[in-house]
């Protein structure tokens, strides 16, 4: 061993023998005294990771825990493990007690009576609920004088004991864990608000005029596009009774030409013998309507529980001819008329008598002259009748029904407006339909329907202007009740971009008295159209085809011309079209029309509103093509192209007394511009042309006269509040 090394060693061997003497010192002072029991080790701790949730919560003293759920949802199970059932789910915001604690699970009491556990997961950064160990404490504020205050445990209760090892968290030393309880709050230990608290609210009479009172829209009588009490925005009285009114000026200028006949007592001239004189005529009508409802129900939700309606209808009419006898049956009343009438079109209380389903479902029903269109398309019966009407929907609108009886009443010649004045017709309507929505395809709804008509008219009746329209003076001009049974099927929407509108009516009936025979005569007939049309962008292109049987034979027992109730066909141009739109007159052959105003069947009436059915006639085939474009916003184009022909004109050879007339009734072309300056339908101005070529059938019919293109030219300005 070097010097170096002794040294150290001889260094070292002082202090060691010092310390053996104290050791021996202290063994024999342990000889007299008792020796204390080591310290137990403590826990042993569990690293948590660094950015753990909180901790495990604190024990409680008294075995209870006040529970306060943070998460959307927690679990309720049946037994303290994860893989038992799911009993309950307890919504945020919950406070609730346990009263049991088995590791991390809680075992709470469920508001309904039963009893469940929920887990709270160590470590997780969002706990899903919190847990207060002890909820009877009241808590002060931190640094208060109970803050930090030991709890003590309730006499007889059993310390709680150490907790498992994957429950204790790390702690910096000297600390305590980082609690965050929420004391229980009791709704009786909040003091109620002083009495003098300024209110926080503005009181407003109803949920309607909230806009008025935080002063957003300032009412006036005459706006119609804000927020207005006469057009049922708000409520007239009460909370639920409205009072909507609408206004409506419809003002119409035509010019046409039409073949006209004269006599040798009638002519306006009086050099002049010729069967046919000039044609041209004018009218000028002003129509004001006037729609009031007092409606009790919350219109935005659900239909009206009661509503009472009332339109009146005001009329002015002008109109001029260049010969005498056309405007009235007296020739000394001259070429130009004057008229005026006012009308009831709608009066008629609605009830809504049961609430079908929790979406509104309902039925309704109507008592008074009313609106009724027979399908989508007005091609059998459209009118304001007087009568009764149960209707209402199912399956959250899928099924819709109608069910109604009808009075038709009489019509003002010149107006063509109900004349409540006059007793009604007797002539009554019986309807029944049912819609089915989205059939056979998303978009498409199919109509049957069922409608009888029973005419018992038999007293003559001569219009306004001096002319008989019932019985017609068509053949034996004797008067002839019928009946007569439509079956339907209707058809409109679109599949896929085609829309699709189609009808098939089937008539069956039976005539007491043919106009040829006097004799009874049984009524069959058919009547289809179909019309498609699709859609490119700011253009619609259409094309339609119509069919109405006529009759081959006026002496037969069989009627087979086909005949509407009342006619408004919205097809092929409509009120645009030449044909559609004006009463053709069949000169020689009677006081009837080849087709009347505002109808495209050839039918042979006397009178579209206050003549009688007819059966008899050469019925008519039309084929057509159309167009609607957009060129702007407010303008739109419509245009039309129609071909004509008549099914069997033998009952005009026999009427006319003429053989082989033929068929072709000739070529129909309209044209018309549509404007809104407003783009909506406050403002709507139209304006209309339509021709007729005359064909071969109105060359023979009309002679010279026949073969000169017949017009007709509408100007319409609607203004509407």
């Amino acid at each position: 061993m070097c010097a170096r090394d002794s040294r150290r060693a001889g260094a070292l061997a002082a202090p060691t023998l010092g310390l053996l003497a104290w050791l021996l010192g202290g063994l024999s002072v342990a000889q007299t005294a008792p020796v204390p029991a080591a310290p137990q080790p403590a826990p042993a701790v569990k690293q948590a990771r660094p950015g753990a949730g909180p901790a495990a919560p604190a024990q409680s003293a008294d075995g209870r825990y006040g529970i306060v759920i943070l998460a959307a949802t927690v679990n309720v199970h049946a037994e303290p493990a994860t893989n038992s059932v799911v009993i309950a789910k307890l919504e945020q915001g919950l406070r609730l007690d346990a009263d049991k604690r088995r590791g991390n699970w809680y075992h709470v009491s469920l508001p309904e009576g039963q009893g469940g556990w929920i887990v709270y997961v160590v470590g997780k950064a969002a706990p899903d609920f919190a847990v207060d160990a002890a909820p009877g404490i009241a808590r002060a504020r931190p640094g208060g004088e109970s803050a930090g205050a030991p709890v003590e445990a309730p006499p007889g209760a059993a310390a709680p004991g150490p907790l498992p090892d994957d429950e204790v968290v790390q702690k910096i030393p000297g600390a305590q864990p980082l609690m965050a309880p929420i004391p229980t709050i009791e709704p009786w230990q909040v003091p109620p608000p002083a009495p003098l608290l300024p209110r926080e609210t503005i009181p407003v009479p109803d949920r309607w005029r909230l806009t008025d009172e935080l002063g957003l829209i300032h009412q006036h009588w005459y706006d119609p596009y804000n927020p207005n009490t006469i057009k049922g925005d708000r409520p007239i009285f009460g909370n639920d009774w409205f009072f909507p009114v609408t206004l409506v000026s419809d003002t119409q200028f035509e010019w046409r030409k039409l073949p006209t006949s004269v006599g040798a007592q009638s002519t306006q001239n009086a050099q002049e013998n010729d069967q046919f004189g000039n044609g041209r005529q004018s009218t000028f009508t002003e129509n004001l309507i006037a729609s009031f409802s007092l409606l009790k129900g919350d219109t935005t939700f659900k239909p009206p529980e009661l509503e009472f309606r009332l339109v009146p209808v005001f009329n002015y009419n002008v109109s001029e001819a260049q010969e005498v006898g056309v405007l009235n049956i007296d020739p000394r009343r001259g070429t130009t008329r004057y008229d005026h009438f006012a009308a009831i079109q709608e009066g008629f209380v609605d009830y809504e008598y049961h609430i079908a389903s929790e979406r509104y479902d309902f039925d309704d029903v109507r008592v008074g002259i009313q609106p009724f269109i027979s399908d989508f398309r007005g091609f059998l019966f459209q009118d304001e009748p007087l009568g009764i009407r149960f209707f209402g929907n199912r399956d959250n609108n899928q099924w819709q029904y109608n069910v109604a009886g009808f009075q038709r009443l009489e019509k003002d010649t010149n107006s063509g407006l109900n004349d409540v004045g006059r007793p009604p017709r007797k002539d009554y309507v019986l309807a029944a339909n049912l819609y089915k929505q989205d059939f056979f395809v998303p978009g498409f709804t199919l109509q049957g329907t069922i409608i009888y008509n029973n005419n018992v008219e038999t007293a003559t009746f001569l219009n306004t202007n001096g002319f008989q329209v019932r019985p017609a003076i068509f053949g034996s001009i004797l008067p002839h009740p019928y009946h007569v049974t439509y079956l339907g099927l209707n058809g409109d929407g679109h599949f896929g971009p085609w829309n699709t509108t189609a009808t098939l009516y089937y008539a069956n009936g039976r005539d007491s008295a043919s106009q040829f025979t006097g004799r009874p005569a049984d009524i069959s007939a058919f009547y289809g159209v179909a019309e498609v049309s699709r859609d490119f962008d700011w253009f619609r292109i259409r094309g339609t085809v119509l069919y109405a049987t006529g009759d081959s034979n006026p002496y037969g027992n069989r009627e087979t011309g086909f005949d509407a109730i009342l006619e408004n066909p919205q097809v092929a141009g409509a009120e645009t079209s030449y044909w559609i739109s004006q009463a053709v007159p069949l000169i020689g052959g009677g006081g009837v029309a080849l087709s009347g105003r505002n109808g495209v069947l050839a039918d042979l009436r006397s009178s579209q509103d206050q003549g009688q059915s007819n059966f008899i006639n050469p019925g008519v085939t039309l084929i057509g093509v159309g167009t609607d474009v957009d060129v702007a916003p407010g303008w739109r184009v419509i245009g039309n192209l129609n071909e004509l022909w008549f099914n069997n004109t033998t009952v005009l050879s026999v009427l006319r007394n003429q053989g082989n007339i033929d068929r072709n009734i000739g070529t129909d072309l309209s044209a018309a511009l549509q404007f809104r300056p407003l783009f909506s339908q406050n403002i709507v101005l139209n304006a209309s042309a339509g021709v007729l070529f005359p064909g071969k059938a109105l060359q023979q019919l009309y002679n010279v006269e026949g073969a000169k293109t017949q017009y007709s030219i509408l100007f319409n300005i609607l203004l509407t509040y």
